[in-house]
């Protein structure tokens, strides 16, 4: 994909595409002032749609919107939620399957509300919440890329089938009125061109907050902890306020800069999950300017403190080597009571060393002040142990176990892992392992036993007014 935003090369190559065209054409070439104002819009327009690639690329639309093994943007990837798989959308412009009969309000109105063109809501798993805050220039410029820069792809992706509520799609608008504002982004003029460009991309097309930022009750991210933590498919997305120890204050812009870009940061971590699909998909694309300007907002939003968190995540955990008390010791026959030492040993050691020390340079990481050790939520621990570490256009360095490893097994390595190198107040337990390993055992989210335990109170409240109205009227 051509992730290239207003390249004169590109430009001056349309220009001269639609001049060269107008030459061989004997009904242009008739005609100097027709030819002369084809040119420039046939220009406009090919640099909305390469504008619009870039949009798209910083919305990391390829990510949810392809799934594996499948055509891009053609949708049908599952994502986990607390309430079941939603199937993401074909937004190819497909006549049958995808956007193509969308108008540009139309295409506005999802990104800006979560409306499909026939009325029906968007589940907010499609972040609107945050593209709300795109600009309509910009907007303008998704609508033709996606219309004329994307390979239309006549395949329908699955349904999705929530349980009962969450399947009536009509009741997210009374979810939309309490907790969604489609206000688009209002420049801060207290605040340089370079934060309100950061501040635009990172509460917009990036949606930084729809991940990092903690959900209430019903779902709906609590800004008054605005990019605090929250959790996603499983998986942890840390604290990336500028709080020094619970958040990621001490890092360096360009440190900051480094992970963005998707190179390794020494004593950080490595990037997983999600977090490397957005990477690898989207922001190690971005322009130089962007990526700085995305750094310098993300360091200055406001702190917010974990009172639980005493110590900053990279900062756990030293050198440690138990490979010697194993020599000459045979292994159990029974795999599962092998200790952690001994399936660091058999499964660890030959990427991340005896100490744990990783590789020079942080391309095989330190496993010791490293964040993903470092937190005292161990999901993501658990997910790299279980999927490794899958990458988008570069190598994927960690293998996953989840066919090698039983679930315990997976947890005694685990809490070795937090023990020795990170936080060892963190913990891995069997029923953790086994819902990572596969969601639909996760059962029923509180989320939907609320749900439908608060559906049941209100349809008793209102049986209740009919009785007490029916016996007032008979009384009369």
């Amino acid at each position: 994909m051509n992730k290239t935003l207003f390249s004169s090369s590109l430009f001056a190559g349309a220009v001269l595409g639609v001049a060269a065209m107008a030459a061989s054409s004997p009904v242009l070439a008739a005609s100097p002032a027709a030819a002369s104002a084809a040119a420039p819009a046939a220009a406009t327009a090919s640099t909305d749609v390469e504008r619009g690639r870039y949009l798209a690329t910083a919305g990391d639309c390829i990510a949810c919107h392809t799934a594996v093994g499948g055509k891009a943007m053609a949708g049908g990837l599952a994502m986990a939620s607390p309430l079941g798989s939603i199937y993401s959308t074909n937004i190819t412009p497909s006549k049958t399957h995808g956007i193509g009969n969308y108008s540009l309000e139309q295409f506005s109105n999802a990104l800006r509300h979560g409306k499909r063109a026939d009325g029906a809501n968007l589940y907010p798993a499609m972040p609107y919440t945050a593209y709300a805050k795109t600009s309509d220039e910009d907007i303008a410029a998704l609508y033709a890329y996606f219309m004329k820069g994307v390979e239309a792809v006549d395949v329908a992706a699955p349904v999705t089938a929530l349980p009962f509520p969450f399947s009536i799609r009509a009741s997210l608008s009374v979810w939309n009125s309490l907790f969604h504002d489609a206000t688009p982004y209002k420049a801060d003029d207290s605040q340089t061109p370079e934060w309100n460009r950061g501040a635009y991309l990172a509460q917009g097309l990036a949606h930084c907050t729809t991940c990092h930022t903690p959900r209430n009750a019903m779902m709906a991210e609590d800004m008054k902890r605005s990019l605090g933590g929250g959790e996603i498919g499983g998986w942890y997305a840390p604290n990336i306020s500028s709080d020094k120890t619970s958040g990621i204050g001490q890092w360096s812009e360009q440190e900051l800069i480094a992970y963005l870009s998707g190179q390794p940061v020494p004593g950080k971590g490595a990037a997983s999950g999600p977090m490397a699909e957005a990477i690898d998909h989207s922001l190690k694309h971005l322009t130089p300017e962007d990526m700085k300007a995305i750094a310098v907002y993300i360091q200055s939003v406001p702190v917010v403190t974990d009172a639980s968190v005493k110590q900053a995540a990279d900062s756990f955990g030293k050198a440690r080597d138990d490979l010697d008390s194993l020599r000459g010791t045979e292994l159990p026959k029974d795999h599962d009571t092998m200790t952690g030492a001994q399936l660091y040993d058999a499964n660890c050691a030959s990427c991340h060393q005896a100490q744990g020390q990783g590789t020079e340079g942080g391309g095989l990481p330190s496993l010791f002040a490293n964040t993903s050790l470092g937190h005292s939520n161990s999901n993501n621990l658990v997910q790299v142990l279980l999927h490794g570490v899958e990458r988008h256009g570069v190598d994927s360095v960690m293998p996953a176990f989840s066919h090698e490893l039983s679930d315990k097994q997976i947890v005694t390595l685990g809490n070795y892992l937090l023990a020795s190198y990170g936080n060892p107040a963190a913990k891995v337990t069997e029923q953790q392992v086994a819902e990572l390993r596969d969601p639909a055992k996760a059962g029923a989210s509180g989320l939907l036993i609320f749900a439908r335990i608060g559906m049941a109170a209100g349809a008793i409240v209102v049986l209740a007014v009919i009785v007490w109205l029916l016996r007032r009227k008979r009384n009369r």
